[in-house]
């Protein structure tokens, strides 16, 4: 029993591994990216939760460095905070991967010299891109809001209005300024702050796809070279880290496409083939210490102030307010570029679990906040934790201690947070599968006819009036 338990364990995690789906069809080629993706995003829902539950000592604890103020903990030492604290990194990791997969086709498309199936396709993912990235969030946040008035629930995060009115316009004022890419000031909305990296991702994907127009004939090197530019731009010139994070994955793709054709391919990364498998490593150590950079303040005296990162901080160009987003840049980048070329991990992240993650990624982006925010707030108060803004609220008052239980264990992995999982992750995974079967699919979907329907039917157009001869003067 035991060993079919573990075989079935094992085939989960690592089916490649087994020879026992021998009917299964093998993964995609980008399919470690999806897993890689998901399992971010899984990282995104253990990072709040560790802040939501603890004191907020702990919290500073947890994003500051270990041994920073003399505190050592599991959950802080080097590679291994980014399991309990990796949401940072994981907001690099999504920016790098969009990067990549946005520019597959348009790259493929440019080394086979297809410039008018080109413009087709940057046609159809520019206007399609908005509705598949703020449809879900239209819908998640206005059932969120409305369940406030309909069902009476109370949430964390920020108090309702008196009527169900009210909210609706706060609501839509809320999200108006929000879907305006260039307003001016940080992108936020009050009814589930997670969402910031949303507008940031529409104005990368912009980015994206300006690149591949901007340079569909240039030439492999000046391309290259374009891109290499571009992310110096934004890293180290401007403040512009997001934006470097999304050109560095088009230039990661751009290098993976040259790399299986016979075209050009930069000389001293062929000569470094041989070593690859060792240089991975180390950059796979490299990547997990970089992605655990503290980010408890964006103050740069607390970075210099933290061990293991004294000499580190000597490197933040003067371009960079949050210096955590500048080494986040070097951790996802080699996240992204290791998870291929890295046996184990790459089997990881095509693994079921990890595949599974990865095709509710962006519904478990979405749902793990009000969750949290609701029902996770009050599981978390019930069993003795406290949250100082919540602490004899009137709407949650008597569920303090319901079922307490002990606090012992390392930090983060006390067995009153480990149990209330049992409830809270089953229960978000459920809902971020039905929002993406309802709402993250069917917005793909609606997006793409949409753009046949604004086609015409792809039916040609007739010819405009010539209006250049009439207004000839004679």
């Amino acid at each position: 029993m035991k060993s079919a338990t573990l075989r079935g364990l094992r085939q989960l995690l690592w089916p490649k591994s087994t020879g026992s789906l021998e009917g299964a069809k093998p993964p995609r080629p980008t399919a470690y990216l999806d897993g890689l993706r998901g399992f971010a995003a899984f990282l995104v829902y253990i990072h709040h939760h560790q802040l939501w539950a603890h004191s907020s000592r702990q919290r500073v604890i947890l994003e500051n460095a270990w041994g920073w103020d003399g505190e050592y903990h599991l959950a802080t030492f080097h590679g291994i905070r980014n399991f309990f604290i990796g949401g940072h990194i994981a907001v690099a990791v999504f920016f790098v991967i969009s990067g990549y997969v946005l520019s597959v086709k348009p790259l493929s498309l440019i080394h086979a010299g297809e410039h008018l199936k080109l413009f087709d396709n940057l046609a159809s993912a520019f206007f399609r891109r908005w509705f598949r990235l703020y449809i879900p969030l239209i819908i998640t946040t206005l059932v969120y809001v409305t369940s406030w008035h309909l069902f009476g629930i109370w949430n964390a995060a920020c108090e309702p209005k008196q009527t169900i009115g009210e909210e609706l316009w706060n609501w839509y004022v809320q999200f108006k300024n929000f879907s305006f890419l260039f307003k001016e000031g940080w992108p936020w909305v009050d009814y589930n702050a997670h969402l910031w990296s949303i507008p940031l991702e529409m104005r990368g994907s912009l980015i994206i796809f300006t690149a591949c127009i901007a340079l569909s004939r240039a030439t492999t090197k000046a391309r290259l070279l374009c891109l290499l530019a571009l992310v110096f731009y934004f890293l180290y010139v401007v403040d512009g880290y997001y934006c470097a994070y999304f050109v560095a994955g088009m230039l990661q793709c751009d290098l993976d496409l040259l790399a299986k054709s016979d075209g050009y391919f930069p000389r001293f990364l062929r000569r470094l083939e041989p070593y690859k498998t060792v240089i991975y490593y180390h950059l796979f150590f490299i990547g997990m210490y970089l992605g655990g950079v503290p980010a408890e303040t964006t103050k740069f005296e607390r970075l210099q102030e933290s061990p293991g990162w004294q000499w580190l901080s000597y490197l933040k160009p003067q371009a960079v307010f949050d210096y955590k987003w500048f080494y986040l840049f070097f951790g996802g980048n080699i996240m992204v570029a290791c998870a291929p070329r890295i046996g184990w991990l790459k089997r990881f992240f095509e693994s079921r679990f990890c595949q599974f993650l990865g095709r509710i990624a962006f519904a478990l982006y979405l749902v793990h906040g009000p969750i949290l925010y609701t029902l996770g707030d009050r599981v978390y108060y019930a069993v003795g934790f406290v949250r100082e803004a919540n602490d004899g609220h009137e709407k949650v008052a008597h569920w303090a201690n319901l079922f307490p239980l002990p606090k012992t264990g390392p930090l983060g992995l006390e067995i009153a947070f480990l149990l209330p999982n049992i409830i809270l992750l089953p229960l978000t995974l459920w809902t971020a599968e039905f929002v993406t079967r309802m709402v993250d699919e069917p917005a793909v979907k609606f997006s793409a006819w949409l753009y046949k329907q604004i086609q015409g039917g792809a039916a040609p157009e007739p010819r405009p009036v010539e209006l250049a001869p009439l207004m000839r003067v004679e």
